[in-house]
């Protein structure tokens, strides 16, 4: 049995290599990074939370229970603006970066008194909406709670009510959100991110399935051209080079343009039914998206794909066989995954500018984003998205027909284009 053994341990080891390279090891590592870094993000959360809140606070009562309201505002929040102007505390509380400006009407104490409930006006300002943006309501919650029980506790010991209505809830919240200039009433913060972080995990994640799906499908068919040496026929017959490189991309193209077809027919099934089980109606706040709107996610989503086949195609020139071509997707996953994780937790508004240019200049990010920009109008953002990506893939088309036009896919050399040394010398 010792000899069954050790060439068991040497077909273990030669798999092990060969299986364990750096293409498989580096985006687990990156993920982990990645792991890493939106722990320390929920961690400052955490910190934030802890934080007494920034709000602006607009007085219009003049009696016992503002009073009260207010000593509980100034000993539990920080103030960015204490008055009697709603729009100049707006301003305030924009410019000071803080979460809510919270109005007492005037008939807030007599309300109260006379045995209704009283209302609290609440605008929100909210920045961004992705998924750790939605933090800071949390704080004026609480911060609204303590209200409720200082009011509360009064309207027992003081006044010698006994409705339990009025006791357990003796004031009621109206809220209005402010976001990217629309206003939208009687919807908080929390509410649009519950509706918008479905759709910021999936459509991410859609992408990234259909972009490495895509991507891979065009390295590892180089790849196999190769070995099967079909490739080595094709450059020999009497076609253009470029005849033979569009061909291929107007193929894995109108494959690009079936999925992103089939992924936004899914999308809109999924955006319907998602309203319909929220039971509201987006489209009143301006939330939804028209015609053009999905015609442009459309659009995105295709030249997105068509900028990843391309850079698959100068990647694929490298594969020398089936085998070889699976490890170059290495770097398409990863460009798929950075964006992927960010759109998700973050709005591109809320970024350090170093994550915008980062964000900005991958081109899959794009339409990632693109759903999100889109509801909230902003059209600069989503054409300028496209037309980026657009020039990105005409340069790695101009780059492939330029390398199908030197002989190196026949001797497989990388000496003299330059690329080599950015690849290193492949073995």
């Amino acid at each position: 049995g010792g000899e069954g053994m050790s060439s068991l341990t040497n077909i273990v080891k030669k798999e092990f290599k060969e299986l364990l390279t750096k293409s498989t090891i580096i985006p687990v590592i990156l993920m982990a990074l990645l792991f890493g870094y939106m722990g320390t993000m929920i961690g400052d959360i955490e910190e934030e939370v802890m934080a007494k809140p920034l709000v602006g606070v607009v007085d219009l009562d003049d009696g016992i229970m503002s009073d009260m309201a207010c000593h509980v505002f100034n000993t539990s929040a920080v103030l960015v603006y204490n008055g009697t102007d709603i729009d100049a505390g707006l301003s305030q509380v924009k410019e000071g970066g803080g979460v809510a400006l919270i109005v007492l009407p005037a008939n807030f104490s007599s309300n109260i008194l006379d045995g209704s409930r009283g209302y609290v006006d609440v605008y929100w300002i909210m920045e961004g909406a992705g998924m750790l943006d939605s933090v800071s309501s949390a704080s004026v919650d609480a911060l609204l709670r303590s209200m409720s029980y200082e009011i509360a506790s009064y309207l027992v010991s003081e006044t010698g009510v006994a409705d339990p209505a009025l006791v357990f809830t003796p004031v009621e919240r109206l809220d209005t959100t402010i976001f990217k200039d629309k206003e939208m009433e009687g919807i908080s913060p929390d509410f649009i991110i519950s509706v918008l972080s479905a759709q910021s995990f999936t459509v991410p994640f859609i992408i990234m399935m259909i972009t490495i799906m895509a991507g891979g499908m065009v390295i590892s068919s180089m790849g196999l051209e190769k070995e099967n040496k079909t490739l080595e026929t094709l450059l020999t017959l009497p076609v253009s080079r470029r005849s033979i490189v569009s061909g291929k991309l107007v193929a894995s193209a109108l494959v690009g343009l079936v999925m992103a077809g089939i992924y936004m027919i899914g999308f809109n099934y999924y955006m319907t039914s998602l309203e319909m089980s929220a039971e509201m109606d987006l489209s009143q706040y301006g939330l939804d998206l028209g015609p053009v709107d999905y015609l442009l996610v459309g659009v995105s989503v295709f030249v997105s794909l068509l900028a990843a086949l391309s850079m698959c195609m100068v990647l694929g020139t490298y594969a020398k066989n089936y085998k070889s071509a699976q490890t170059l997707t290495m770097p398409i996953t990863l460009l798929v995954i950075i964006p992927m994780f960010i759109t998700m937790f973050k709005d591109f508004s809320t970024l350090p500018t170093a994550l915008q240019v980062l964000l900005f200049a991958i081109p899959f990010s794009h339409p990632m984003m693109a759903m999100r920009e889109l509801m909230f109008d902003n059209y600069v953002m989503v054409l300028g998205g496209i037309a980026y990506v657009t020039v990105f893939a005409l340069v790695m088309i101009a780059v492939t027909v330029w390398i199908f036009n030197t002989d190196r896919l026949l001797t497989g050399s990388t000496k003299g284009t330059g690329l080599a040394k950015f690849f290193g010398k492949r073995k």
